[in-house]
């Protein structure tokens, strides 16, 4: 009776956050095809793909957590995925650590990073912080390029231990811990830490002024944000088998940026769904190799056109409707909110005629 009593609890709690929104639906819906996908087509070059698309997923949500929820634009992301890229493949190979203990301790790694980033620029705002970030990773690679007997140089560390003994269960790894990862990024942005980093991104000095540490936690973004990529950049290392100076370089950095605003910034599962739209789809554009970034940015400039807020608010924006009194998404079937009860549908009331008025006045005016 315990245990119905704890399923019926659970569905419960499943039911009203998840199944209450179709947003919401359609995402969850989406990550169990993601593990039932092999069940269906298990081509290796396709699990591949999707493997890759995961490991990216939680690099470019973690991008968001920092500047789409916190607004410290980073130009530099690169610099955690590449420390613990390195920090990884470096221990793996002259320590003989297992994936399982050098990919955590490479986002241990890029913790530290983002601490060294982090705390000289709390006074930098704006563009000033966006190009001392971007120097971050050209100074990396420069100590990458210097020494070169222990990083590899310019053709990188390679020979890593895979994550997995086979494709299927790299595959399993990568999506298993992309679901629990960026959920676990959501989650924070929906705590009381995300409504604190909003306040720091809408108006700083209000936030300061408020009694909030604001410097505290924008050091503490940069060092939740430089945790996740690094353990992308960890899981990127051993499932390639290599890192190189390309997990620091400037497209690495500017490729969370493209695939966050394209899906829909400050949401976590914006970046997620921009990753799992774009990157598959310059895989597909290999077909017409000439002309496959003048197509892939094509695709971009179209969608930000006509929605400019991104892929999935744009989306979201059809399925559901926000209550005007307490500001809860409801589903757009839905008359009244589901928190508070305010009607949705307002039907609109008809105009008098321009005359009514005056004909109505002239009559009081002669009684």
């Amino acid at each position: 009776m315990t245990v119905q009593k704890y399923l019926y609890r659970l569905y419960q709690e499943f039911k009203g956050e998840i199944l209450v929104l179709p947003g919401r639906t359609v995402l969850f819906a989406g990550g169990v095809l993601l593990f039932l996908l092999p069940l269906v087509w298990n081509h290796p070059y396709l699990l591949r793909i999707v493997a890759m698309t995961c490991i990216f997923a939680i690099y470019a949500a973690s991008w968001d957590l920092l500047s789409g929820f916190v607004g410290q634009l980073n130009l530099g992301h690169a610099i955690f995925f590449g420390t613990a890229a390195y920090t990884s493949a470096l221990l793996n190979l002259h320590l003989g650590l297992p994936p399982w203990l050098t990919i955590p301790v490479g986002a241990f790694g890029a913790v530290l990073m983002g601490l060294l980033i982090g705390v000289p620029c709390l006074r930098l705002k704006g563009q000033y912080l966006s190009l001392a970030t971007l120097a971050f990773p050209i100074i990396l690679m420069g100590l990458v390029l210097l020494f070169s007997p222990v990083t590899g140089g310019e053709l990188g560390v390679s020979g890593l231990t895979r994550l997995a003994a086979t494709r299927l269960r790299e595959y399993y790894v990568t999506a298993g811990l992309a679901v629990v990862l960026c959920l676990a990024m959501w989650k924070i942005t929906d705590s009381k830490l995300g409504i604190i980093f909003h306040a720091i991104r809408e108006d700083e000095v209000a936030a300061r002024a408020s009694g909030i540490n604001t410097p505290l936690y924008k050091v503490l973004a940069f060092c939740l944000s430089g945790f996740f990529a690094g353990l992308a950049g960890g899981l990127y290392a051993h499932f390639m088998r290599i890192a190189g100076p390309s997990t620091l370089g400037v497209l690495m950095s500017f490729q969370p940026i493209i695939w966050s605003i394209f899906g829909g910034i400050a949401t976590i599962y914006g970046a997620v769904v921009g990753v799992f739209v774009l990157f598959p789809m310059v895989e597909f554009f290999r077909m017409a190799m000439e002309i496959r970034m003048l197509l892939f940015a094509g695709v971009i400039i179209l969608v930000l056109r006509f929605m400019p807020e991104g892929l999935v608010p744009w989306l979201i924006d059809r399925l559901e409707r926000q209550c005007p009194r307490c500001k809860e998404r409801s589903a757009v079937t839905r008359r009244t909110c589901r928190v508070c009860g305010t009607p949705l549908r307002v039907p609109l009331r008809r105009a008098a005629p321009p005359h009514a008025g005056g004909a109505a006045a002239t009559e009081r005016g002669g009684d």
